[in-house]
């Protein structure tokens, strides 16, 4: 039975977050300023209120992540591949994290299947992991309907729980065995903690101090640049 490794992207395999390459290439080419314009007005209260403990990380970031489908409304798939190209390309060209994506190939070169996990809109996941050499991304899927994208994410939005669901369910449906016992996760976030808890080998990749505490206390490793 091969070894399955499980990787975040934000701020685990990147230095940035993938909403940051997203809205950069619009910002760069001039499209959606309007619905950027409406899309910070919804969000950055909600920030606010995250910030001051007043609303939980995973509910923040969840909605955020949703809210993402609404720059792509009205595209054809063919008309959005630009987006995630630039996105990979260009923008994080320089935002690699150079110990996780080291040990990604260490994965790689074992034979072990390499899957990406994120919140991030599933075509970006996808267009990540083929840069990374791995055919395997779960992420959150964008409703797609007489060849458009609508503007709305396919719920759930693969974060907290719901990202080992996603991610154990997408090894099923693609016949590929898991013990997860025997599988590793890395990850940065205490929002995380779902798929660090899913496997025999967690992983804490630059971590946030909160999730840095709870890894020292379990005794997980902790991967540094």
């Amino acid at each position: 039975m091969p070894t399955v490794a499980f990787f975040d992207v934000d701020g685990t395999l990147t230095t940035t977050n993938l909403w940051k390459a997203y809205m950069a290439y619009f910002q760069r080419h001039g499209h959606r300023q309007w619905t950027h314009r409406l899309f910070m007005a919804v969000h950055l209260p909600q920030y606010f209120l995250y910030k001051r403990g007043l609303l939980k990380e995973e509910t923040f970031r969840g909605r955020w992540a949703a809210h993402l489908a609404w720059y792509v409304r009205g595209y054809t798939l063919e008309e959005a591949e630009p987006i995630w190209e630039w996105a990979v390309a260009t923008y994080l060209r320089s935002h690699w994290r150079a110990a996780s994506v080291a040990r990604l190939r260490e994965h790689l070169n074992r034979g072990d299947t390499v899957v990406l996990v994120s919140a991030a809109p599933l075509p970006l996941i996808q267009r990540v992991a083929r840069h990374l050499g791995t055919p395997h991304a779960v992420a959150t899927p964008l409703e797609v309907k007489d060849g458009r994208y609508t503007g709305r994410a396919v719920p759930p939005v693969c974060i907290g729980r719901h990202k080992p669901e996603r991610a154990f369910a997408y090894l099923r449906k693609q016949g590929i065995p898991v013990n997860p016992k025997d599988a590793w996760a890395y990850a940065d976030a205490i929002s995380d903690l779902p798929l660090l808890e899913a496997v025999g080998h967690p992983v804490a990749v630059t971590p946030t101090p909160e999730l840095a505490a709870l890894a020292r206390e379990r005794g997980w490793e902790i991967l540094t640049e």
